[in-house]
């Protein structure tokens, strides 16, 4: 069996991004305007008031201070609040493959060798535009990729799954390299109306390229071993689907803005979230380490899934023994916020710095589903 080797990443980062203090007087201005139109029915005691939203309470609940995004016009709009991404032609490229092609094209320019090298292209992320063409296969055409490509989607963890499916591919001797891409337009399926979770997600795309062992130049990164974990919950839903419409009621042939289209969209409890996901995916990262023979306690950093700082926090202590140095545990949804799939792999690719050969880290996402995924690996010489 062939061992697999994280050789490059790559990411593409929108330009625009949003502040707290933007996202707030966007909410707050929707709220107040909400709060007025509804006065009789609030005092009638048949609608609650809108509470407003603040700076502070985001921070406090999430470590998140900004997000990038592909549209920041409709966000802050307080007639709108969702994002103006018009729907592009046929014969044009997709939005999120643009934005997997132009990650690609950074971990391919980090990597230093011809795209024609990859043997499969897997999209992994929480939210597709459609159901087909894959976007994975519009990025292999677009990128001139010979072999096969498909999509995936296991929310959150949809990186640490492609990660693994890769490296299989690649030790069963199905390729000899694979680019795994993660577009992330979480800014589309937000309800940026709803005061506990308008705030929490960013847009992005990260590009992973694996190889086999016996072709990777020097440096990259050795894959330990690789593990998954899902047990399913609602604690974490979008029900947004092609069913949709066949839902609607008779007479009505096409979905209306009164339809109620917010419970279509993101949701979650995130306190049960948080109470059920923190223990699991610690125990899994400390079951994982031993069955490796590795010490947790001694690994050099970790890159867990952006999706917020006390969950990250937590974990760190039960994985590392103790507080973790801000070294140790990388923290980048400060200015990124939660960008779903893609999270972990920002981080990788923005703070890998330091290592020498043989030290060791841990690539871990965990997410809707429940899902997790975790991905030692150790710097290579």
């Amino acid at each position: 069996m062939q061992k697999a080797v994280i050789s490059a990443t790559g990411l593409f980062t929108p330009e625009q991004s949003i502040s707290n203090a933007e996202l707030v007087a966007a909410y707050n201005a929707w709220a107040d305007s909400w709060n007025a139109e509804n006065a009789e029915a609030i005092a009638a005691g048949e609608l609650e008031l809108k509470t407003p939203s603040s700076e502070a309470f985001i921070e406090k609940a999430s470590g998140i201070k900004a997000r990038f995004v592909m549209d920041k016009s409709g966000i802050v709009d307080p007639s709108r609040m969702l994002p103006r991404l018009p729907a592009r032609g046929d014969d044009e490229l997709s939005i999120m493959a643009e934005m997997a092609v132009k990650a690609a094209q950074d971990a391919i320019k980090a990597w230093g060798k011809p795209a024609s090298e990859i043997g499969a292209v897997i999209c992994a992320a929480s939210n597709m535009q459609r159901p087909y063409p894959a976007m994975a296969i519009e990025v292999q055409q677009a990128l001139g990729i010979e072999g096969f490509a498909f999509d995936m989607n296991v929310a959150c963890s949809s990186a640490t799954f492609g990660i693994k499916t890769a490296a299989d591919f690649v030790a069963s001797g199905s390729v000899k390299a694979v680019l795994m891409v993660n577009p992330e337009i979480c800014s589309a399926h937000l309800n940026f109306k709803d005061r506990d979770s308008h705030f929490i997600f960013g847009d992005v795309a990260t590009a992973v390229i694996i190889e086999a062992e016996d072709q990777a130049g020097p440096g990259g990164w050795d894959i330990l071993g690789t593990r998954l974990k899902t047990s399913f919950s609602n604690n974490i839903r979008n029900n947004f689907g092609f069913l949709n419409r066949a839902a609607l009621p008779t007479g009505q042939n096409e979905p209306t803005p009164s339809d109620g289209l917010s419970d279509k969209m993101f949701v979650q409890q995130g306190r049960k979230v948080f109470k059920e996901v923190v223990p699991m995916v610690s125990e899994m990262i400390l079951d994982h380490a031993a069955e490796l023979s590795l010490d947790p306690h001694g690994l050099k950093r970790m890159w867990l899934h952006q999706a917020n700082i006390n969950m990250n926090t937590l974990i760190g202590k039960k994985v590392l023994g103790r507080e973790p140095a801000p070294e140790e545990n990388v923290i980048i949804l400060d200015n990124y916020a939660n960008t779903s799939s893609a999270g972990s792999i920002i981080a990788f690719h923005l703070k890998h710095d330091g290592f020498a050969p043989g030290d060791v880290g841990l690539i871990c996402s965990f997410g809707a589903g429940y899902s997790a995924g975790t991905v030692f690996v150790q710097k290579r010489p």
